[in-house]
């Protein structure tokens, strides 16, 4: 077995801390349901501000809030504005990672989902497990010219993201420069 990542919210903001509350990580049920997160789940909090790291658990908070809320001896790691990485984890088999789908939602700074992207594990020529991160327009609302009957864009290597690539490729399907650029300035830079 392998523990791999199941769902993670990139960049949410910190909005509230309540040391007195039972220990846990209040969070908007509608968020959740995006990423797949359940209540009760365990989670682990990292703090891109501060580097602290903690374990914990889901609980929803009200629905549309954009919530998020440190509780219990978590509230001690965080401010107001912090931005978090969350991510819960589960278990498979080797074989079952060419089919494992992990959702991820980036957000705004005022905690609206950005993008929903999903991690994508492949055999390529170079390696049995390759890696790619892709975003659909159907997940994303993004505004793709109306070209062909491509629904996704796919971005390897997110880390080291080379926009030389990534202009080429979009050249090559035939999208204009404005629109290259439209869409580079409001999904890959930050």
């Amino acid at each position: 077995m392998v523990r791999v990542l199941r769902a993670k919210f990139h960049g949410l903001r910190v909005t509230g801390a309540d040391l007195h509350y039972h220990g846990s990580i209040t969070l908007d049920p509608e968020h959740c349901k995006e990423a797949g997160l359940f209540p009760t789940e365990f989670v682990d909090v990292w703090n891109k501000n501060s580097g602290a790291r903690l374990t914990t658990y889901v609980v929803f908070g009200e629905k549309g809030s954009r919530c998020c809320i440190l509780n219990g001896a978590a509230a001690r790691t965080c401010q107001e504005g912090d931005e978090l990485i969350i991510a819960s984890s589960c278990e498979i088999k080797q074989e079952d990672l060419y089919n494992h789908k992990p959702r991820i939602l980036t957000f705004t700074p005022s905690n609206e989902i950005d993008q929903i992207l999903y991690y994508n594990i492949f055999k390529s020529e170079d390696f049995d497990y390759d890696f790619s991160i892709n975003f659909s327009k159907e997940l994303n609302n993004i505004d793709f010219p109306s070209r062909d009957n491509d629904e996704s864009v796919t971005v390897k290597n997110y880390v080291n993201v080379n926009l030389k690539n990534i202009r080429r490729d979009l050249e090559a399907k035939g999208w204009e420069i404005d629109e290259i650029n439209k869409f580079i300035s409001k999904h890959m830079t930050r």
